[in-house]
């Protein structure tokens, strides 16, 4: 069933970061740039972040779970969650946050 959340999210996550399955909806990119966050720093948080589960939502417009990511640029010492979800083509990254 389509709303079912994942319970192999990471695996499913890199995978689609490991094939290049994965795109930046219209919001990400205008949050990125605002943000001054890399495509470079959201496909490191994407494979080496940990699930954020308490905040997962469930996305009723488009009817999918949006799941949250987060982790730390060491290099940077910056922290950023990042909001992905999934459609027909593949992996969406809806948004990054950097978290003070």
């Amino acid at each position: 069933m389509k709303h079912d959340k994942l319970e192999n999210l990471l695996e499913v996550v890199r995978d689609h970061v490991a094939l290049g399955n994965y795109v930046d909806t219209r919001h990400a990119k205008i949050r990125k740039e605002q943000r001054r966050i890399l495509t470079r720093d959201v496909v490191s948080i994407l494979m080496s972040g940990f699930h954020e589960k308490k905040k997962d939502k469930f996305d009723p417009h488009y009817q999918e779970w949006n799941y949250a990511i987060r982790g730390k640029l060491e290099s940077e010492d910056r922290e950023i969650r990042v909001i992905i979800s999934f459609d027909e083509e593949g992996m969406l990254i809806i948004t990054a946050i950097e978290l003070q």
